[in-house]
């Protein structure tokens, strides 16, 4: 094992990225030599969570890749750690690394809920869904201190506008009390990430994430409430969670979900190097293996940032996965319906809007 690689994190380096002329910051070596030799490694990672005070908070976004045109995201960073996540980029716009500063130096936009209510107030603003968890996690772990999340739920709630979130914790559960009356009215949908169900991959790929049981008891709870609920198998990664497909799906079905999708892991940026350390800390007996078949989904590269491709890879393989993802959805009527939020239930929130200052 990699000496200066810390327990219950993703990354194995923090490196800055060097794309916006930022120095890379080495550690001394000789501090590296008395530190591990008195405590037999390097110590523990504490969490930090900084004030972000945007003046807006909801993103508009025209990519033809995906099917929401806004966005919200009440953290920066996230501290559930995984590997793979092609969110980590955006740290180096801070001068941090998108390795560990990614998972341990995260920020917060506690007027976020007072930020949506300005937004949604103003003369013209037309309803779309608005997607939550499309960058970083709502629910990590910092979201039970902060409850920004919840405060933005409660503003969506109270002027009846449709949101869809993602995440990949049970903590979503906390919120049912919301989720329930939206979704009775057609308002609301909830996707849980569940990558695999192998505990030990799933602590390696996605550290501080809780465990793929307990996503998949929300599941059932959120189905239970009325919620409609996907099941994100993404990312999957060739040769060590490909395999799981048919029964994460079937699991899926059990559960009570209604819907599934699934995404091939994509490297943009910093996320290569990152990826292929970790793939060398903890899989390297297929780690040529796992880039090679990367690089066949990729058309010979770590990453295919063009629209149309890169969310769903090209080639044999990529026909392989997508054959056997629809075949299992079929058999289990997964998908068999088109879920559409509402949007003529809107009505603009009441009151004067929140200052900012």
């Amino acid at each position: 094992m990699n000496p200066s690689h810390r327990p219950a994190r993703g990354a194995t380096l923090n490196r800055e990225s060097g794309r916006f002329n930022l120095p890379e910051r080495l550690t001394d070596g000789d501090w590296l030599d008395a530190r591990e030799a008195l405590e037999e490694g390097p110590p523990p990672l504490r969490t930090t969570v900084t004030v972000e005070k945007p003046k807006t908070i909801i993103t508009r976004n025209a990519s033809p890749d995906v099917p929401f045109d806004r966005s919200i995201n009440a953290y920066r960073g996230c501290e559930h750690g995984c590997i793979y996540c092609f969110a980590r980029p955006s740290h180096a716009f801070h001068d941090l690394s998108p390795g560990l500063d990614f998972e341990t130096k995260l920020f917060a936009k506690p007027e976020a809920p007072g930020l949506l209510r300005a937004e949604l107030m103003k003369p013209g603003y037309s309803p779309r869904p608005i997607a939550m968890g499309t960058n970083t996690d709502p629910y990590q772990p910092i979201e039970g201190k902060w409850r920004i999340t919840r405060g933005l739920l409660e503003v969506l709630a109270e002027c009846d506008h449709p949101v869809s979130i993602t995440t990949k914790s049970d903590r979503v559960v906390r919120d049912i009390d919301l989720l329930r009356p939206m979704a009775a009215k057609g308002l609301a949908a909830v996707a849980l990430s569940v990558t695999s169900l192998d505990p030990k991959i799933a602590c390696t790929v996605e550290p501080r994430a809780p465990h793929p049981e307990r996503r998949l008891a929300a599941v059932r709870k959120l189905a239970d409430a009325g919620v409609p609920v996907f099941v994100s198998i993404s990312p999957v990664i060739p040769a060590i969670t490909d395999h799981e497909i048919e029964h994460l799906l079937e699991r899926a079905a059990e559960a009570g979900a209604r819907a599934a999708f699934y995404l091939p892991v994509r490297l943009p940026w910093e996320v290569a190097p990152l990826f292929k350390a970790w793939l060398d800390e903890h899989f390297s007996d297929r780690a040529g293996k796992v880039m090679a078949i990367m690089h066949e989904l990729r058309g010979g590269r770590d990453n295919d940032p063009n629209f149309f491709t890169r969310m769903q890879g090209q080639g044999p393989w990529a026909d392989l996965l997508r054959m056997r993802f629809d075949r299992m959805c079929k058999k289990l009527n997964l998908n068999a319906e088109r879920i559409d939020l509402r949007t003529d239930l809107f009505r603009a929130p009441a009151g004067p809007q929140l200052s900012l200052w």
